[in-house]
């Protein structure tokens, strides 16, 4: 029996297979109108699309709780309940193909208010739909980027009520499992890292003071989400800077404190907080961080990162090195990689009647 096709249980909710999708912004809902931030025919094609391949479990991109928490104005959101109900067409249609639907709740940060990505992706104004990002210190994430809002007290404490009030709505749109962003350098990132935190006040300097508004997200998120459904911590291992960011050691002691605080699973990423520096890619370079995490911690791990083959897929769980892998790009390229996959590694994959002449 291949491992990556072995269903995998986290409270109540079994997932069919170790293949899972990442979030990945499509970068193409409405900026502005009724429709803003709302999944539209384009969203509803490019899930469905993987779920009818046999993917085990889709994240859903990086979804905004505020207006202001969007990477893009072309992002989705779950600020408003025309956003959630948008959403149920999706979730339904997963849910049917025994594909478990999961939402990433995010916020942008000192990063959002940018344009799409192959239009350039430099931050934008006012008058293509932008607006100032926040962060919790004045400091620029590059010199493209403006200098962010330093963020108040109240105003850190309202955007903990957003994720509440997102996690609320995304339970209401059908999702089965909600994932906190807290990697790439977005706004939990920059609270995590020395190298984006340079606050004085209780939500910076020390270790414990950087992670307080991250386990602040959590806990309140948690209290939201019923106790028979998952929730996934997205987390950068490391910033890739040697002395001056969040390093895999503060990844490891802090996945301990999310798995006591009710996180099921950590989605070990990387990088992404700090612009300029040199990361060493390669096939399934971030790998290792995760199975740190699994070898030191009783936090269940998903790896990422160029994970494209079968074998190579197999070998990773096989090794213990993670308990399911994430696939991006390659099911960008390829919506039917886990049916494909199964035939090669001889397991099993949902595939609809539809289609039962591609078996």
């Amino acid at each position: 029996m291949s491992t990556l096709f072995e269903p995998y249980t986290l409270r109540d909710v079994t997932i069919p297979n170790r293949v899972w999708m990442p979030p990945m912004c499509q970068y193409s809902a409405a900026p502005e109108g009724p429709g803003t931030g709302a999944p539209d025919d384009w969203h509803f094609a490019h899930y469905a699309a993987r779920a009818a391949g046999g993917t085990g479990l889709i994240v859903v991109e990086a979804t905004a709780v505020s207006p202001e928490g969007r990477i893009s104005p072309y992002d989705l959101g779950l600020w408003n309940d025309t956003q959630a109900e948008a959403f149920r067409r999706i979730t339904r249609f997963l849910a049917s193909q025994g594909t478990v639907p999961a939402v990433q709740l995010a916020h942008a940060g000192r990063k959002a208010s940018t344009d799409r990505p192959w239009k350039g992706g430099a931050p934008v104004g006012r008058d293509a739909h932008g607006w100032q990002p926040v962060a919790p210190s004045p400091l620029a994430f590059d010199e493209r980027h403006p200098v962010p809002h330093e963020l108040t007290v109240d105003e850190i404490h309202d955007i903990v009520g957003r994720f509440r009030a997102a996690a609320r709505r995304a339970l209401a749109a059908g999702f089965e499992i909600a994932e906190i962003h807290g990697a790439h350098g977005y706004l939990i990132n920059e609270f995590l890292s020395p190298h984006s935190n340079h606050r004085t006040d209780a939500y910076g300097g020390s270790y414990e003071n950087r992670t307080r508004f991250a386990l602040e997200v959590v806990d309140a998120v948690r209290e939201e989400w019923p106790d028979d459904k998952p929730l996934f911590f997205r987390i950068s291992a490391t910033d890739w800077l040697e002395e001056s960011g969040w390093t895999p050691d503060d990844t490891v002691r802090f996945a301990t404190e999310l798995h006591a605080r009710g996180i099921d699973l950590l989605d070990v990423s990387t990088g992404g907080n700090a612009s300029g520096v040199r990361i060493p890619t390669g096939p399934g370079y971030q790998v290792p961080f995760a199975a740190r995490v699994r070898e030191e911690t009783p936090m269940p791990v998903a790896a990422v990162g160029l994970i494209t083959d079968a074998e190579q897929a197999e070998k990773i769980l096989a090794n213990g090195e993670a308990d399911a892998v994430f696939l991006g790009r390659e099911l960008l390229r390829n919506p039917s990689w886990a049916r494909h996959a199964a035939r090669e590694l001889g397991g099993e994959v949902h595939v609809p009647d539809q289609y039962h002449r591609s078996v």
